[in-house]
């Protein structure tokens, strides 16, 4: 889901189709700034990026003229919006339809789509923009219509060809999607909540995306969704409590939130608060149906050594004595 970050921008991830026509949607961090009035978006979120890396694409909000659901244009592709920018439309894909709802509405707030009523005054000039994207870049020239305030484009002259670079990036996968090895057929334990989040190094402090993975006893992470050995796997029988982070200011990181082990505190960064919110639901859960309410790691392991047939006999003999 989108949400306002500490700049009050408007954020979140949208699977993107760069490449007009093209049908390959690919996954990217969008950053809505009414105050720059720009869209723009990134590999990643710029927090896990280098300092100084540079946006994928951008589009000013007053190139928009309208922002709309797409669905039935693009039934192939899932929960799909469309923002017209003159004569180019770009097509997107949110994750459910209530983040496609709230994206389209927050759009269409930030560039103040109006209906002008017939017969207002209608300014012209003509001017050149350019829309830059990875995929394709074109410099074109436009003949801007202002209607009631709101920007009208049409394309006057094509100045260039498109500029198509490489991708590094990979396709779509559906939210939450198990990696192609973890079939529901050869699981040994049922998987409770999976999906990408962002985690501080133990070593370095550096800040890495990884896929993560929830079953009833741990909590595993990967290097990709890909990868059949796991970077780590934490026992949640070692985990005491997971909570949202208290230092998330600090550390300036947005839906932070973190897991205290008995070895280590892991701080895990989620792509959106509702993100954020599953993951520290769906562990506090597992931690209870694994061990019964209200019961810690160290009641955990007193309850271990009292359950010892051993040491209840040595406990008996020296209360006899």
């Amino acid at each position: 889901m989108p949400y306002v970050d500490r700049q009050n921008r408007i954020c979140g991830f949208l699977d993107i189709e760069e490449l007009e026509n093209s049908g390959k949607f690919l996954r990217r961090y969008f950053i809505l700034d009414t105050l720059e009035g720009s869209l723009v978006w990134y590999m990643d979120n710029p927090q896990n990026l280098p300092e100084g890396t540079s946006s994928v694409g951008s589009l000013k909000l007053t190139y928009i003229s309208k922002v709309s659901d797409a669905t039935k244009l693009r039934p192939k592709a899932e929960f799909c919006l469309v923002i017209n920018a003159g004569m180019r439309k770009f097509y997107l894909q949110a994750n459910d339809k209530q983040d496609l709802v709230e994206w389209v509405s927050a759009l269409n707030n930030a560039t103040k789509i109006t209906v002008p009523k017939s017969g207002e005054q209608v300014a012209h000039n003509t001017t050149e923009a350019c829309v830059d994207t990875s995929g394709a870049m074109k410099q074109v020239s436009y003949k801007t219509e202002i209607i009631a305030g709101v920007p009208i484009i049409t394309t006057t002259q094509e100045k260039g060809e498109d500029q198509n670079g490489a991708d590094r990036s990979v396709q779509r996968k559906p939210p939450g999607q198990l990696p192609y090895y973890l079939s529901r057929s050869n699981q040994d334990q049922s998987v409770i909540k999976a999906g990408y989040c962002v985690k501080q190094g133990g070593v370095m402090k550096n800040w890495k995306r990884r896929y993560f993975m929830l079953d009833d006893n741990t909590l595993s992470y990967f290097k990709s969704d890909m990868e059949r050995e796991a970077l780590r796997v934490i026992p949640l029988k070692e985990v005491n409590k997971v909570q949202e982070c208290k230092q998330s200011d600090l550390m300036m990181r947005d839906n932070l939130f973190e897991l205290v082990t008995t070895s280590r505190t892991f701080y895990i960064q989620s792509d959106s608060p509702e993100e954020m919110h599953g993951w520290i639901k769906a562990i506090s859960g597992a931690i209870v149906a694994q061990r019964g309410p209200g019961r810690s790691a160290a009641s955990m392991r007193q309850a271990r050594r009292l359950s010892n047939p051993c040491i209840q006999r040595y406990t008996s003999c020296n209360g006899a004595r």
